[in-house]
């Protein structure tokens, strides 16, 4: 066994979260972890003051405090850096015709373009280690939930970009993994910003059933944080690449998503999320308003 030792990286480690969990099975695992995050506040007791974990202040949609972050950890590494796990992003709901377009920018500037710039920023101290990039996406990338247009979007995008990602960076001898994501169980959707349907929007008329979209429900019956862990360090160190679908029904999901006819795969979401019984309301409401 290399007496080397190895560090990584992990952004969104608020008390409770994935990247809480990956920190505390990253450090049994003998890695010495910057476990980082916008407010220190936030961070575990358990990885506050302990051995092999530095944590780090680091808002990822910020280009200095990434900057910053790029500089202590080359200053406490020697300049190598062998796992980054981009693992910040938030949910959100809402209709598409509703939504503040510069609030859906910001989303996708934190899901989809704060881990390419932290690939940009982190890359000469992950290419002098050989080594990892690994994505934290989401099943929501390949699931068209109505309401979901800009978090299922961005996630989408990501999923695409983490595989093109990982081709282009192969050469240099990195490696990357997509994290396709379902449900873990964390406090994520006590985060989410609760939608607010304006009253004269075609949607407002089922705005009780749109809020109880980001309610969490989607989390019943899910994994906690630290099997979740488990099995994403595991395949990091079997040196798992491309993408690996980890959470709630991982597996079926994965198989529904991918051999599924589009018109079968949206009746099975259907079952479950009741969209279309809903959007039947929204129908009959236009038709009322406008006869």
């Amino acid at each position: 066994m290399s007496s080397i030792r190895k560090y990584v990286l992990i952004t969104g480690c608020s008390a409770g979260g994935i990247g809480a969990g990956l920190a505390e099975v990253f450090r049994e695992k003998g890695y010495h972890v910057f476990a980082t995050l916008r407010n220190p506040a936030k961070l575990p007791p358990s990885l506050n003051r302990v051995n092999n974990v530095t944590p780090l202040t680091l808002d990822v949609l910020s280009p200095e405090s990434i900057a910053a972050a790029v500089k202590s950890v080359a200053n406490e590494t020697g300049g190598r850096l062998d796992v980054l796990v981009n693992n910040s992003g938030q949910n959100f709901i809402m209709p598409a015709l509703d939504l503040d377009i510069e609030k859906g920018r910001k989303l996708f500037d934190l899901n989809f373009f704060a881990p390419l710039a932290m690939i940009q920023a982190f890359i000469p101290l992950i290419v002098e280690a050989k080594g990892y990039i690994v994505n934290q996406s989401s099943a929501a990338g390949y699931v068209p939930l109505p309401f979901g247009s800009i978090y299922n979007g961005s996630k989408a995008a990501l999923n695409m970009a983490s595989g093109i990602w990982g081709r282009e960076l192969e050469p240099l001898g990195v490696r990357t993994l997509t994290l396709v994501t379902t449900s873990v169980k964390t406090p994520a959707f006590d985060n989410i910003p609760r939608p607010e349907i304006p009253r004269n929007s075609p949607y407002y008329v089922i705005h009780d059933y749109i809020e109880r979209l980001s309610d969490g429900r989607l989390q019943e019956g899910a994994p906690d944080t630290r099997t979740y862990g488990l099995k994403v360090v595991g395949e990091i160190e079997k040196g798992t690449t491309g993408e690996v679908w980890v959470g709630k029904d991982a597996g079926m999901n994965r198989w529904a998503s991918k051999w599924l006819p589009q018109s079968i795969f949206n009746l099975a979401l259907d079952s479950f999320v009741k969209a279309s019984v809903e959007l039947a309301k929204v129908a009959e409401a236009h038709k009322a308003k406008k006869s």
